[in-house]
């Protein structure tokens, strides 16, 4: 199961990258202790994710995870102080040592060794890191667009030769204390990285990848194949023939989206990548069972691999593990016969106009995007000059001051940037920048700014502020080295893969330290100009190679795409014998009930696992002292964070009015985004850059358990160097209180952009808003969230956009009001992350900055228990596939909090709603989700090609839990996973953060211990008896629906007025 590169957080989605997902990795893994499902409407991450990757690209947001192990191969468990540093040692194990390096900038000690029989690399870099990482990845370019590298991707980790039950993959989610388990399909390459902190459970998850894609089941399984691929279905001879297969109805969500379909062809407009590795859906139906086959013998061979290893484990047992899969192997010519051709540079511009599926409602005369693509080198570029296109990128595009982003938006012309930025990922390096939300006769106008204002760039060059902002930011993040939750090894590795891939030198990407000091050397000797402009010049100005793309809105794309695949299988259909349809029903059946017939427990006992007494009996208690400066509460976490200071400032929203909290994410931009008195919002931005390494503002909300008060807050989240420790709080305070609400054409800017970012989020992540909508219904957290980041949000900003205009005396006064309701040093909380000593020489800065806000009186706590109406919706945008949601508040109808409900979810999840709602119902995801604090039980699927079907699903949990026979292995396995979930692996400053969460959410140590005591003693009876709770959901929960007009139109055909209908889009 793969998702496109939506959660790399990229300026540019040019690059098909799909992630393997898994139950609930859609929502950020958060602990029971910490918060589940916990609102945060912020697109900041636990700590800026923002690292140099050839240029400046932004690391996944990828979901952490947890795995299991008892098949350990005799492993070491000695951290790495001996290394196969001797040329014997290695060649014992059938390696030779290629290069060897201690690369400072993440002090480690890298070697690259190559394995003698069959020439597969292996980078091995030790260092002291307790996390983990391993990664094998295989060189797989696509001929055509059947999707073979995505498929094969999600059908190797289906059961292998060691492992050879129905999903490995599947039994390690549920048992381990991974840190990290995926898979991405490149539009050239395809990547299997795997993370833990446990050496034991690290080597488990090793071996299983190993196997999985070197002797995997699919091949010799046309089953795997037609259930992650495609297949036709027929339930019976007289019902009509469809498609199914997980990948099949992946890329139809990916194909309904408009910034999808652009980067996509995008993408293909390049000779090179002029297919789709991940498949189109009008394509994937032409792929063999014997085409699918081939690709693997062809390309999944050690000659075609590159393998990482990152992290404090022995590097011999490293070198021990693969020699006994490769030494199996004789040499390949798949490396060569793999290799990727680079793209010729075009003689002249060119043009490509496309369509993508738009609603009906609104002006579509004003809904078309238009992007130019330039592939700037034939030929790859060193690394100096990588590093200044990087720079050259965030200094064009990177911040809201920056020029090009600036002018754009500020032209009216559009309502929000699309697939803009530096991509380089693949072998040539490409830069992109367009609009979305254009009218039809604006098109043209949007192309000649950007050329016009890409010369003026050149001509004039940069403010010296905003150079000195920029360097600063990405030096902060570069040394910072914050991967948020993602593996730092990972990080590494994905930039090691960048140059390696393409037999390049793996080492140098690592390697920042000097690339960026000649860089900075040759700023102050020759400016800026001379540095940036020659590179807007040859690259861009003077590059032939641009084509634009224009894409046009379209209302019947979706219906008539629909048309087309009926008509086609109908064809099929009418092509078939009545002997072949009834083999056809036959077939159908067969593969349903083996997808639905569980593995043996012989079989499962083959799956590595873990033991119970390998985990920890107390959670992770993150040090932390409360008291107060100039009367005010603090929080200190004494933890080494490499001389740099994390800060939350806390305030309260309880005495907002209700009618202002649409306003409040608005606000939040606002404050960081508009001018004071004495500084326009592009030196305040450019001053915070330089300082700084940035300053967030978000609003936050959760309920409490065992309150009816939900909690409520404005956090401000700030990092610094300890030394500019004045200067973060200096700014902060500048922020809350100079920015001044009076640019109107800004804010109008604010209210388009995230307009037609909620609309993208409705396409691509419908199972989010239909959470936030069930949530709205049942409980005044979620009705607060969901004014701020689900339906009614978008609703609003509609009718906002309108009012701007009309009223922004009206909106300004609001802003302000926003402003005086939340800021007072009553009630605030500081949160503070540093070593002991700095954050003893923080503390009169703490105290200057709180001395600075405003000392009111309360003015009275406002009652938050607004919902919205209980009743079944159904939320009609254009999509070829669904995202189904059904929740409830098993608090509501007795149900008492005890933390053996975690484990049972997760098993819920990882079990009957993987095999029903994904593997039989051909769903890219199914998962459920419980919110300790709220009581709110909900399940949801994702690019579903289902609706009713799903709910029934849904309804039939409680059955499936009463009919429940868990062994003792299971059952310690779905204790384990938990726990992995619970311990989920943190940096400093995340550490810092989920303390804060757990003090405003009355969440002590001494319950954390109590909810922990419970998993651990998980028994068969708990999930018998939270069957009762969870048959609430069926009999009083409420259903929310994000999908078509025709299958919402057949599902109330089917029941009767089943669903209201909201339109959307």
């Amino acid at each position: 199961m793969l998702l496109r590169s939506l959660t790399r957080s990229s300026s540019n989605a040019s690059t098909s990258l799909f992630f393997r997902l898994f139950p609930r990795s859609y929502f950020s893994r958060s602990s029971p202790a910490t918060g589940r499902n916990i609102r945060r409407l912020s697109a900041a991450g636990t700590g800026s994710e923002l690292f140099l990757r050839r240029g400046l690209r932004l690391l996944p947001a990828a979901a952490s995870g947890c795995l299991s192990g008892q098949f350990s191969r005799a492993v070491s468990t000695q951290t790495a102080t001996s290394y196969p540093g001797s040329q014997d040692e290695a060649e014992k194990l059938g390696f030779e040592k290629s290069r060897e390096e201690f690369i400072s900038e993440c002090k480690s000690k890298a070697v690259l060794f190559r394995h003698k029989k069959t020439g597969c690399e292996v980078m091995s870099v030790s260092n002291d890191d307790e996390n983990k990482v391993f990664g094998v990845v295989f060189r797989t370019p696509p001929k055509d667009s059947t999707g073979i590298p995505h498929i094969l991707e999600h059908s190797v980790l289906c059961g292998s030769r060691k492992y050879p039950l129905k999903e490995p993959f599947v039994e390690l989610l549920k048992g381990s204390l991974y840190t990290f388990l995926n898979a991405f399909t490149y539009p050239d390459r395809t990547c299997y990285p795997v993370a833990s902190t446990n050496t034991k459970d690290f080597y488990n998850l090793v071996d299983v990848y190993l196997d999985a894609v070197f002797f995997p089941k699919c091949v010799d399984d046309v089953h795997t194949f037609q259930q992650e691929g495609w297949h036709y279905e027929l339930n019976h001879p007289s019902e009509d023939i469809s498609y199914k297969g997980v990948v099949f109805n992946e890329m139809k969500g990916v194909y309904s989206q408009p910034d999808n379909i652009l980067g996509r062809i995008t993408q293909q407009a390049k000779n090179t990548y002029g297919v789709d590795s991940g498949g189109d859906p009008k394509d994937i139906p032409k792929l063999t069972f014997d085409k699918f086959k081939e690709f693997h013998r062809q390309y999944y061979h050690p000659s075609n691999a590159r393998i990482w290893f990152y992290g404090d484990d022995d590097p011999v047992q490293r070198l021990k593990v693969l020699s006994e899969y490769l030494d199996m192997f004789d040499a390949s010519p798949a490396r060569d016969s793999s290799k990727v051709e680079p793209q010729k540079l075009f003689s002249g511009p060119r043009r490509i106009v496309g369509k993508y599926p738009a609603g009906g409602d609104g002006d579509l005369k004003k809904k078309h995007m238009v992007c130019l693509n330039w592939l700037l080198s034939e030929k790859p570029l060193d690394l100096q000059t990588q590093l200044a296109l990087g720079f050259l990128d965030h200094l064009m595009l990177g911040t809201p001051a920056s020029p090009l982003r600036k002018i754009l938006l500020e032209s009216g012309l559009g309502e929000a940037l699309v697939n803009s930025g530096v991509e380089d990922e693949l072998l040539q390096p490409q830069f992109s920048v367009g609009l979305k939300g254009v009218s039809d006769d604006k098109v043209q106008k949007v192309e000649e700014l950007i050329m016009s204002t890409l010369r003026k760039l050149a001509d004039e060059g940069f403010d010296t502020d905003a150079v000195e902002a920029s360097m600063n930011t990405i030096e902060f993040s570069m040394r910072e080295n914050n991967t948020g939750s993602s593996p730092r090894g990972l990080s590494l590795m994905l930039q090691s893969i960048g140059k390696w891939i393409y037999d390049m030198d793996p080492f140098e990407p690592l390697k920042y330290e000097e690339p960026l000091k000649t860089l900075k050397a040759r700023i102050a000797e020759e400016g800026s100009k001379a540095v940036f402009s020659p590179l807007i010049e040859k690259f861009i100005l003077n590059n032939p190679h641009c084509v634009t793309i224009e894409m046009q809105p379209d209302p019947e794309k979706a219906s008539q795409d629909e048309v087309e695949e009926k008509n086609i299988l109908q064809k099929v259909k009418a092509s078939m014998t009545d002997e072949e349809l009834a083999e056809l029903a036959r077939a159908t059946e067969e593969l349903r009930l083996k997808q639905e017939t569980p593995d043996s427990p012989e079989a499962l006992k083959c799956v590595p696992s873990l033991n119970l007494s390998d985990i920890p009996k107390e959670p992770t208690f993150v040090p932390t002292e409360v008291g107060d400066i100039n009367g005010v509460k603090v929080l200190r976490h004494d933890l080494f964070t490499n001389d740099i200071l994390y800060t939350e400032v806390v305030f309260d929203m309880g005495s907002l009015r209700h009618e202002l909290l649409p306003l409040v994410p608005l606000f939040c931009q606002s404050l960081l985004e508009m001018g004071t008195q004495d500084m326009s919002f592009v030196q305040l931005n450019q001053l915070i850059g330089r300082k700084t390494g940035g300053i967030t503002v978000y609003p936050f909300t959760s309920s409490v358990w065992g309150s009816d008060v939900p909690c409520s807050k404005i956090i401000v989240r700030g990092k610094s160097m300890v030394g500019r420790a004045e200067d973060l709080f200096n700014l902060m305070n500048c922020v809350l209180q100079e920015v001044r609400f009076t640019d109107k054409q800004r804010f109008k800017q604010f209210v388009s952009q995230s307009r037609a970012g909620m609309e993208n989020r409705l396409r691509g992540s419908g199972q989010g808003i239909a959470a936030a909508r069930m949530d709205a219904m049942l409980n005044a957290a979620g009705w607060m969230s969901e004014q701020m980041n689900g339906l009614s949000y978008i609703e609003f900003l509609h009718t906002l956009e309108q009012k701007v205009d009309q009223d922004w005396e009206g909106i300004s006064s609001s802003l302000e009001e926003i402003r005086t309701s939340l800021l007072s040093k009553n009630g605030c909380i500081v949160n503070m992350t540093a070593d002991g000593k700095s954050l003893t020489s923080t503390e009169k800065f703490v105290g200057k900055f709180l001395d600075s806000l405003p000392e009111k009186p309360s003015s009275g706590q406002v009652t938050w228990d607004a919902r919205l109406p209980l009743r079944n919706e159904a939320i009609v945008i254009p999509t070829q596939v669904n995202y189904v949601g059904k929740a409830g508040n098993i608090y509501s109808s007795g149900y008492k909090l005890d933390g053996s409900s975690y484990v049972i979810s997760k098993h819920i999840g990882n079990t009957w709603l993987w095999d029903r709602v994904r593997v039989s119902g051909g769903a890219y995801g199914g998962f459920c989700d419980f919110d300790s604090h709220s009581g709110v039980f909900s399940f949801l699927s994702y690019r579903d090609p289902n609706l009713l079907k799903t709910l029934d699903i849904y309804d039939g949990t409680g059955d499936f839990l009463r009919g429940l026979d868990v062994d003792e292995d299971t059952l310690t396995k779905a204790v384990i996973g938990t726990i992995g979930d619970v311990d989920s692996y943190q940096l400093p400053d995340a550490k810092g953060y989920s303390s804060l969460l757990r003090h405003l959410l009355n969440v002590t140590d001494e319950e954390r211990q109590i909810r922990r005591e419970e998993i651990l003693s998980t028994s068969l009876k708990d999930f018998k008896e939270f069957a009762e709770a969870v048959d609430s959901v069926r009999d009083k929960g409420v259903a929310v629906a994000v999908a078509s007009q025709e299958d919402i139109d057949a599902a109330n055909k089917e029941r009767s007025d089943f669903f209201e209908v909201k339109k959307a889009l």
